[in-house]
């Protein structure tokens, strides 16, 4: 057990685990536009990047491969490599007495794991035993609305269908769509070498493992990690996840269902006072959130909140937000700077 849970009242030697991917270059770029205080940064990769040099900061860094070495003395690595690798260096990095944020799947239901969203349960963070675990990029963005909305009512059941970009996929997945797209507007199509299938002006439903209850891997994350953010273990929530040609951020279109009749614009005025969140919102002219207004941000957009014709005690409503940032690397260092101790 951690003597305290906060992280040493000094700049900090941070590692950065998957450094060369999607999601690890987003963490070097917030790290330095909120001036995290880092006193050393060292960058880890797998094989295949090892010997890449990135800049940061105006200073060329050269990734290394992780090796128990790399961690000594470390007090904060943020994982991004996926779950085998964190589960792998867990030990070393306690060992260290530092903490690991894990952006991966592997430790987000165990019990004496903080799965933590900073805007909704930010107390959260501070009962780690050196570990705190990012959560799936669409649970995030759906905690950060439904969190402002079950104090207004109690919410019984939540039906949310997602449209996921590419970026959850990764950088190659990413750069594939781009090469795909070309090759299909010139007339030769080709197939995919990184997902199941092109996404080009095509998609598909998402290709996580499928399970014995008929629902993805992805689909179930959803339930069980936002029952755990929620602290609502009983929470009824059924998800449709499906990826689209879209290179970067998330949609989501949600139904809730409350004890309670809820008004729109009193649902609005609640979300609009919410860290995190942004209204985008013209009936007139048809304008509400979209992919290309939350590329880059770290806000997610929420819009067109309107009563379930079929049930008056549901809301209807679209949300979109950048996957990489908020839906990954921005949380992991929200995540990090509760963990500072404050003059």
């Amino acid at each position: 057990m951690r003597k305290s849970p906060f992280l040493p009242n000094r700049p900090l030697k941070v590692a950065i685990l998957g450094s060369s991917g999607a999601v690890g270059s987003e963490i070097l770029k917030i790290l330095e536009e909120r001036a995290f205080p880092i006193s050393e940064l060292i960058l880890l990769s797998s094989e295949r990047s090892e010997g890449k040099i990135i800049k940061w900061k105006g200073e060329e860094i050269i990734t290394k491969k992780a090796t128990k070495d790399e961690f000594l003395n470390v007090d904060l690595v943020l994982a991004s490599a996926g779950g085998s690798i964190s589960k792998q260096w867990l030990e070393t990095v306690k060992d260290q007495n530092a903490v690991l944020i894990d952006n991966s799947s592997a430790f987000r239901l165990e019990n004496d794991v903080p799965l933590v969203v900073p805007e909704v349960n930010a107390s959260e963070a501070l009962k780690h035993n050196g570990v705190i675990a990012n959560p799936n990029c669409t649970t995030i963005l759906l905690a950060l609305v439904l969190a402002p909305l079950k104090n207004i009512s109690p919410i019984k059941r939540v039906i949310v269908s997602t449209y996921q970009s590419v970026s959850g996929a990764g950088k190659l997945a990413m750069e594939e769509l781009q090469f795909l797209t070309k090759k299909y507007l010139q007339g030769d199509p080709k197939e995919s070498e990184v997902l199941p299938y092109s996404l080009a002006f095509n998609l598909f439903l998402h290709n996580s493992p499928m399970l014995a209850n008929n629902y993805c891997e992805e689909e179930m994350k959803m339930t069980n990690e936002t029952r755990k953010i929620l602290n609502i273990s009983d929470l009824k929530l059924s998800s449709t996840c499906v990826r689209v040609p879209v290179l970067r951020a998330h949609s989501e279109s949600v139904n809730i269902e409350f004890e309670d009749i809820i008004q729109p614009s009193y649902a609005i005025d609640h979300l609009k006072k919410a860290d995190g969140i942004e209204i985008i919102e013209n009936y007139e002219s048809n304008r509400f959130p979209m992919p290309i207004d939350v590329m880059g941000r770290d806000n997610i957009a929420v819009g067109r909140v309107r009563t379930d014709i079929s049930n008056p005690n549901g809301l209807e409503l679209w949300l979109c937000g950048d996957q990489i940032r908020k839906g990954a690397a921005l949380n992991a260092v929200q995540i990090a700077e509760l963990l500072i101790v404050k003059k």
